[in-house]
């Protein structure tokens, strides 16, 4: 049950999940690295998230009670409403674990130790593409100082206590195409993402209308976009639908780790595939479990290196 209250500034909300809620569990998948402008967590435990809506921008903040039985939310701004009414969904409530089955005692462990686990959902498809899309074969500390500094450069700051907080919300999608190609090289973002943001941009009404639409027949129509593929389309399901199915084939980590906690030997993208064939519709919630259990092979051995190709500083034309 929930009821949102208040008038001119913070509207409020209190929201009581059928089952526990880990905020730092089902939220963490929309962080994009320790310095994300769009995220903060306060000293108190709060999180606070800048948010694009259908109807504006709005800043929410969400506050666990009562060991996660109850959370209570605060918006500001313009789509203040919209995003409170989107609290449910964003921490879970319209997901259901209740076809699952675990298969592998590595998976049956899991689950023990996290009964509640959630995927939830925004219902917002730009938010998770722009970040993705910037995300694409680069690594991970490249592709979040990419978008630090596209929000910040190109976003505005978060309403009500956004300012203090250094609190943002990421850029309009008239916003994104005005962006001119060097400035793009100028946040790290090589002409080949680039475009792909600007070519979603262009069609970004046409893009958020997707959300009504079942998550794979919205990949279809994702995926139609050249430079969207299988890698980009899934991290979009995952945080804008809560799609259980969604697996981020493609990834530098996911399939090797996946492999490493299930049989011991890291997997390349086909193995994982075959492996986890056993769990559809539902292949996600085994790398969501694997996720929240922290099961992934060391960390010790080769990785991507950063590219160095890209200019720090350009100069217009």
């Amino acid at each position: 049950m929930h009821e949102v209250t208040g008038t001119g500034g913070a509207r409020t909300l209190v929201h009581h999940p059928a089952t526990p809620c880990s905020l730092r569990q089902v939220l963490g998948l929309h962080r994009r690295g320790g310095g994300d402008p769009t995220y903060r967590v306060d000293g108190a435990g709060r999180h606070w998230r800048g948010i694009r809506t259908p109807e504006g921008p709005a800043t929410l903040a969400l506050e666990p009670r009562a060991g996660g039985t109850e959370v209570r939310a605060a918006a500001w701004g313009p789509g203040a409403d919209w995003v409170l009414g989107s609290v449910p969904d964003l921490l879970g409530a319209s997901d259901d674990w209740s076809g699952f089955e675990p298969r592998h005692p590595v998976l049956a462990d899991a689950l023990r130790r996290h009964p509640h686990l959630r995927l939830g959902r925004t219902g917002l498809l730009l938010e998770a593409l722009v970040p993705a899309v910037i995300e694409q074969k680069v690594t991970g500390q490249e592709a979040f100082a990419g978008f630090r500094m596209l929000v910040r450069r190109h976003g505005e700051p978060a309403p009500g206590p956004g300012p203090a907080l250094d609190l943002w919300v990421q850029p309009t999608p008239e916003r994104l195409r005005a962006v001119p190609s060097w400035g793009w090289l100028q946040m790290h973002v090589d002409p080949a993402r680039s475009r792909v943001v600007v070519t979603a941009a262009r069609v970004a009404d046409t893009l958020e209308r997707l959300v009504a639409l079942a998550p794979e027949e919205a990949e279809r129509r994702l995926r139609s976009i050249p430079g969207i593929g299988v890698w980009t389309s899934a991290e979009v399901r995952q945080r804008t639908f809560g799609d259980p199915d969604a697996v981020s084939f493609g990834d530098y980590h996911v399939a090797k780790d996946v492999g490493w906690a299930l049989t011991g030997e890291p997997f390349d993208d086909e193995q994982m595939a075959a492996y986890l064939e056993p769990w559809r519709p539902q292949r996600g919630r085994v790398v969501a479990l694997l996720a929240a259990s922290r099961l992934h092979r060391p960390r010790h051995g080769a990785r991507m290196a950063p590219r160095t190709h890209l200019p720090s500083r350009t100069t217009r034309p």
